[in-house]
């Protein structure tokens, strides 16, 4: 069959209409939690993994939705996921094998590990942590009437079953609290931090004192005056107290104060006025 010129000028137009077409499709972008773009073909999404296809490939590539932090769709549709701590993915949120839960006791609430960290150098005190701890633990066992119908756990039980886990005050902070309350087996927990910095200053007192005699009238008579000053250096502390409580793992209730003097124990003021104010606390 014979092929007319303009047949193949027409064949030749259409082919390359139709290759600057595919050229110029519209790709999906996924951006990663790393800042990588990458433009592509979404074929399959499911609740663990993205499946995509490049440009100009067949070849289906599986990504885990924990390394995505969004996706924009060619039809101008974005999904956003969710990248929070408590976020459902198996980089952050997951069970770490170290984790056992225990038996589940509720209207139990337990007192975490409290760390206490200077402010400006960011390290943590064990020893204060363990103390600031075992002072909550006591507040709310002396107003155990108050919480009723809530059960302080053991202090000894709670530390212990953290232990197993790996988790003391040193990481408290990063770890979920569903993990810590399956950990504990408490369907309420107390989380508390004291952050503190260290000032100085210096007082003067001074002291006058001198010598008299007494005249033949009986009258007073001071000869010589001597004025002494004694200068005192003086530590002030000032500390911000931040306090949470959790309940099966919703927050209800978060605060956040300063005392009004800045003592070395002044932090304890604090935690007794935050929980004389808190959901659980009632007035009898």
């Amino acid at each position: 069959m014979k092929i007319t010129k303009p047949f193949l000028v027409l064949l030749v137009l259409l082919s390359a209409c139709v290759s600057f077409a595919q050229s110029g499709k519209k790709l999906d972008k996924i951006i990663k939690r790393d800042y990588q773009i990458i433009e592509c073909t979404v074929l399959k999404m499911s609740d663990k993994t993205v499946e995509y296809s490049l440009p100009g490939e067949t070849v289906q590539i599986s990504l885990d939705v924990s390394q995505i932090a969004k996706i924009d769709f060619a039809s101008g549709r974005s999904q956003t996921f969710d990248i929070s701590p408590n976020a459902t993915n198996s980089a952050q949120s997951t069970s770490s094998p170290n984790i056992v839960s225990a038996e589940k006791q509720h209207n139990t609430i337990a007192v975490l590990p409290i760390p206490y960290v200077n402010a400006d150098s960011q390290q943590g005190s064990e020893d204060m942590a363990k103390f600031a701890q075992n002072d909550l633990y006591n507040k709310l066992l002396d107003k155990s009437s108050n919480i009723f119908p809530l059960t302080v756990q053991d202090l000894r039980t709670t530390n212990s079953l953290l232990h197993k886990s790996g988790i003391d005050h040193n990481n408290i902070d990063e770890t979920p609290i569903e993990d810590l309350e399956k950990i504990l087996g408490v369907d309420n927990i107390v989380a508390a931090k004291v952050s503190y910095t260290i000032g100085t200053g210096t007082t003067a007192t001074t002291y006058d004192s001198g010598n008299a005699k007494v005249s033949n009238n009986n009258k007073k008579v001071t000869t010589s005056d001597i004025s002494t000053t004694t200068a005192n250096n003086q530590t002030y502390y000032y500390y911000t107290v931040y306090f949470d409580m959790y309940r099966n793992t919703d927050k209800i209730y978060s605060q956040t104060r300063k005392p009004l003097l800045a003592l070395k124990d002044g932090w304890m003021d604090s935690i007794s006025y935050l929980l004389k104010r808190s959901p659980i606390y009632v007035k009898k």
